[in-house]
Parts: structure tokens; C-alpha cells; sequence
């Protein structure tokens, strides 16, 4: 605990990425998730939460961990802690990011908060990120990350939460390695347990592949788009809740508030467990 104790040190540490932002991953991540959209290129507005496809860190295989991440250190604080996962998000969207323009993202370590869980330590991690058009601020982001300690076969699994009975709209999703595969690649993301499955079951003891937390979310707002393909979204929220594996389907769903501006939006596993709750607002 004192050696994650030491890792406040990190708070503060910040980096810029700078990036064109091109028109092939947005095509891409449009034909993953079954999208029929007008073909995006230069001036085209970028939609939300597709920047996750940009400013990705870029890393030598030989600085790979065991697990395919990044090893330890660098910008984010290096904690001891074999786990890592997005454990939810808050946006805000100022002002639309167009594909073809230079953008400027700054990434800014914010916290690195040591807990006690139910089955042993934990780290969580916020990260503040901007994304700027010029000296425009576009894109506001607090993105929360959590350490966790290897399961051991004697720790308590608590039964996830269940999810809502009831909906405005839904759709299903049928996920498989193929769509895991793809959205690892444009994300330039190397974690084993998305697509490595003898490493997933067998030296991580999940059930199959794990659905990334970011993909969820993006099938939340990517469904919301579906149902209001003209409004504008000015805030998205979300927090993974439950995992979700490739062996089975789920679906995600939205709901309606009464000012008819926010939407409550969530994921639901097979067996009705809530996999990841958000909540968006639109312009």
C-alpha cells in the first residue's frame, strides 16, 4: 500500500498528442458497428465518442506487459496491479471535430485514489482529456480507470445489479471475435482479453472474450443515434457496471426522460444483469 501510496506523485503529469484526424477509421468503426452512413471524408463531422479511435499511444511489442498492455510507467502512474479497466467516463461536446483538421488532444492525470474492495485493492485513476480545433475547446473528458488484484478462487463474486424491465427502444447485439478483433485494432488496443481466448479462460479465468468497456459505450450512444439521427449530443456520462463476454448476446437500451432532452441509456447481459448504465443529453 505505500508503494501505491507513492503514485500521487503522478498527479498532474500531463501529455499532448497531436493528430489529422483521417477519414479511414471513422469508415471503419461505421462498417463494425453495421452503420449504413454517407461515406466520411474530409469536412465531415467526426460523431461523438469516435475520438477514441485517435491520439492512440503507439508502443514497441518488445514494451508490451504479459497481458499485451503498455508495460508500467510512462504517462500514466505505474500501479502494481495486474487488472486494469475502463471503469466509466463523463464528456462534454462543445463543438464538433471535423474530420481533415489537425487536432491537439492534452491529457492530464487528475487523481489516483488507493481503496479497499471487497476483494482486495484497488487504484482508481481519472484522467482529464481536451481535445482542441485550434485554441477551440471541442471535446471535454474525465475518463476513470481502475487497478484490481489477480481473482483468487476463494474470493466472493456479488451478483451484478439487474437491469431495467423496461424500454423506449432497444436493439440486439450479437458480439463475436470478429467484432472484438476490430474494434481492438482501430483502437490499437493489445489486451489479451479481447481477443485471446486460451488467455482469457485459462490465465485470467474469465468465461470468453471480454467486450471492451469503451465498445459498450459506444453501442449506448451509437444506439441513441439510431433513434434521434438529427439531434446533437451534449453530454454522455457512462459507468461499466458488469462484464460482458462474446459467448453470448446482450442488448443495449434507451428510455426517455420527461424532458424529452435526456435519455437514460444501459446495457443488458442474457441473463438480465446490467452490464454498463449512461446517461446522455441532447441539443
Amino acid at each position: 500500500m505505500t508503494e501505491i501510496m507513492d503514485l500521487t506523485a503522478w498527479i498532474g503529469r500531463s501529455e499532448t498528442r497531436s493528430e489529422r484526424i483521417a477519414p479511414f477509421p471513422a469508415n471503419a468503426l461505421a462498417a463494425t458497428l453495421d452503420r449504413d452512413d454517407p461515406e466520411y471524408v474530409d469536412g465531415s463531422h467526426l460523431p461523438p465518442l469516435w475520438h477514441w479511435l485517435y491520439f492512440l499511444p503507439v508502443y514497441k511489442l518488445s514494451d508490451a506487459g504479459y497481458d499485451g498492455h503498455a508495460a508500467l510507467g510512462g504517462f500514466l502512474p505505474p500501479v502494481p496491479l495486474p487488472r486494469r479497466m475502463w471503469a466509466g467516463s463523463r464528456l462534454r461536446f462543445l463543438e464538433p471535430l471535423k474530420i481533415g483538421r489537425a487536432l491537439r488532444k492534452v491529457s492530464t492525470v487528475r487523481s489516483v485514489a488507493p481503496k479497499e474492495g471487497r476483494t482486495g485493492q484497488l487504484v482508481f485513476v481519472t484522467v482529464g482529456h481536451q481535445v482542441f480545433d485550434n485554441e477551440t475547446l471541442c471535446v471535454e473528458e474525465e475518463h476513470d480507470i481502475v487497478y484490481r488484484e489477480a481473482p483468487r478462487p476463494a474470493d466472493p463474486v456479488p451478483p451484478p445489479p439487474t437491469a431495467p424491465d423496461s424500454w423506449d427502444f432497444a436493439r440486439d447485439i450479437h458480439p463475436d471475435p470478429v467484432m472484438l478483433f476490430r474494434y481492438s485494432a482501430l483502437t490499437f488496443n493489445g489486451h489479451r482479453i479481447h481477443y485471446d481466448q486460451p488467455f482469457c479462460v485459462t490465465t485470467e479465468g474469465y468465461e470468453g472474450l471480454v467486450v471492451h468497456g469503451p465498445l459498450l459505450a459506444t453501442l449506448l450512444l451509437d444506439l441513441l443515434r439510431r433513434e434521434k439521427p438529427h439531434a446533437t449530443v451534449r453530454d454522455f456520462e457512462f459507468r461499466a457496471v458488469s462484464t460482458v463476454f462474446d459467448t453470448t448476446e446482450f442488448s443495449v437500451h434507451g428510455a426517455a426522460e420527461a424532458d424529452g432532452k435526456t435519455f437514460r441509456l444501459w446495457a443488458r447481459r442474457h441473463d438480465g444483469a446490467l452490464a454498463m448504465q449512461a446517461r446522455a443529453t441532447i441539443g
